[in-house]
């Protein structure tokens, strides 16, 4: 026949199931507040005509955003970032241990059931009375007790505590899977910026390096006009000034770019020793930037999705710090044998069983449970502002990257024109000096004009890509809220789970 420990266990899953499935999760639902946000950007250009909203990264390569440069080192180096950063893969960890704890949690739902085996020798002794026929003796009795058999118990849900555990334990583990992609972001990002930052300091090299070798042709020049009688000592000494000084600025552009190197290598998980990078100019082609609206920012970036998801956390928190006000129902059962000897342990005459139920209410604290609760909505609260100053802050970023670029596409333009007059006024005062009606001051004079202009123009073009590069990150980087784990991946579906935990599946 069926063993009579099974129908006590059938009988207590069944009781503990019906109590919890006909009883209720107390605490406010999630609703989700309203974000603080703007219909358009104030500083994008306005879209040629009427044209249907084209959000900006739909088209950037999913997850690859920096391939819109088409430069197939950046392409390589990110690549290194989400497999070999050692910070990344702290954020990681961090998401994988939120997920664990989902499972922890959840395992209160159900019946703890313990077995046991164990053995007992005991001994006791009397003597007989004195005064009997018989001289004294003394009596010793050993008896052995084995006791074998499985017991359960289990707190039944009845009020929802541990499915707002639950609950907010989920929310937590996704706004860790957002914090984990936000936080990739930000070092692709990093990475990008210093690579580009490398390449600055390379375009600085190259304008440095050819106006070293032009500023040592003139210094040339002048030491075969001084031992011809036709230039002073003091041309001689302001054109070294120059030549030596623009080495300087050369030696220095160095410097910067082997730090820029050094950081990359450690952002992509190498020793600055084993990562060399080769030479190449500042791009001066930038992407194309579409359309797009600030609703976008809601589904496209990691740190909002993060401060939603800890807007769910903190609520279902206020859920369980009012399950508390309610009483916790369990329930217990145990079936087993004792007796003596082992051979003759399993029998009906040494079986012992009991079922239990138990209701535990606080009837007095002094107020730590309405704390409690006045404590998780101030967290709820602080969440809700925290979610709308961080889309807040989101509009500021994209709004200044929008006006960065515009400006600064200006600024360029300008800064082009003025070059070329002072490449033009560096060739006319040349050509005086040469002739004899101007002196050698002028020719320097106009020489550094031309450099300074001309490095001008490099850092403009280096802010505008950099720019660009804080645009598609503050857009999100081809991310989307689709990309977070699902409650339904977070709760990995199981026979054995009541239903009505698996229902909520979003």
């Amino acid at each position: 026949m069926p063993l009579p420990s099974r129908t006590l266990s059938i009988a207590i899953l069944t009781t503990g199931l019906s109590l919890t499935l006909s009883g209720c999760m107390v605490g406010p639902d999630y609703d989700m507040p309203q974000a603080i946000i703007s219909p358009r950007f104030k500083e994008a250009p306005p879209p040629a005509g009427w044209e249907k909203a084209n959000p900006y990264l739909s088209t950037l390569p999913k997850g690859d955003w920096w391939r819109v440069f088409n430069d197939p080192t950046l392409n390589k180096l990110e690549e290194e970032v989400s497999r070999s950063n050692q910070s990344l893969k702290q954020y990681e960890a961090q998401y994988r241990k939120a997920r664990a704890m989902i499972d922890s949690v959840r395992a209160s739902l159900f019946p703890t059931l313990n077995g046991k085996f164990s053995f007992n020798r005991n001994s006791s002794g009397r003597r007989t009375p004195s005064g009997l026929p018989e001289s004294p003796h003394t009596f010793v009795t050993t008896t052995n007790t084995w006791a074998t058999g499985p017991s359960a118990s289990w707190t039944i849900d009845v009020w929802g505590m541990i499915r707002r555990q639950i609950q907010q334990q989920v929310a937590s583990t996704q706004a860790n899977a957002a914090l984990l992609a936000n936080m990739r972001l930000s070092y692709e990002l990093e990475l990008a910026s210093d690579y580009m930052n490398l390449r600055y300091q390379d375009s600085l090299i190259d304008l440095y390096d050819r106006n070293v070798r032009l500023y040592l042709h003139n210094l040339e020049i002048l030491n075969n006009q001084y031992a011809a009688g036709v230039a002073d000592p003091t041309s001689i000494f302001q054109a070294r000034y120059q030549y030596e000084s623009t080495q300087a600025s050369l030696s220095g552009a160095r410097v910067t770019r082997a730090q820029y190197e050094h950081a990359i290598a450690v952002l992509t998980g190498h020793p600055p020793a084993d990562v060399t990078i080769p030479h190449a100019p500042l791009p001066f082609t930038l992407p194309t930037i579409p359309h797009f609206i600030p609703s976008d920012l809601l589904q496209r970036r990691p740190d909002i999705a993060q401060a939603e998801r800890e807007m769910e956390s903190y609520n279902a928190e206020i859920g369980y710090e009012i399950g508390a006000f309610f009483p916790q129902i369990s329930l217990s059962a145990s079936y087993g044998y004792s007796g003596n000897p082992i051979q003759h342990l399993i029998q009906l005459a040494t079986r012992t069983w009991s079922l239990g139920a138990a209701a535990n209410e606080t009837l007095f604290e002094g107020g730590a449970r309405s704390a409690a609760v006045r404590e998780a909505e101030a967290d709820y609260d602080g969440a809700v502002a925290n979610y709308r100053q961080v889309v807040l802050k989101a509009l500021q970023d994209t709004e200044d990257q929008l006006s960065n670029l515009h400006y600064l596409g200006d600024q360029i333009t300008f800064q082009e024109q003025a070059l070329r007059s002072a490449q033009e006024a560096v060739t006319v005062s040349m050509n005086e000096y040469l002739a004899g009606t101007q002196i050698y001051t002028t020719v320097i004079t106009a020489q550094q004009t031309a450099l300074q202009y001309e490095e001008m123009r490099l850092q403009i073009q280096q802010q505008r890509v950099i720019s660009t590069l804080r645009l598609i990150t503050d857009l999100g980087g081809g991310w989307n809220r689709s990309k977070l784990p699902s409650k339904a991946s977070l709760q990995t579906d199981n026979p054995f789970l009541p239903s009505f935990i698996q229902k909520d599946k979003n």
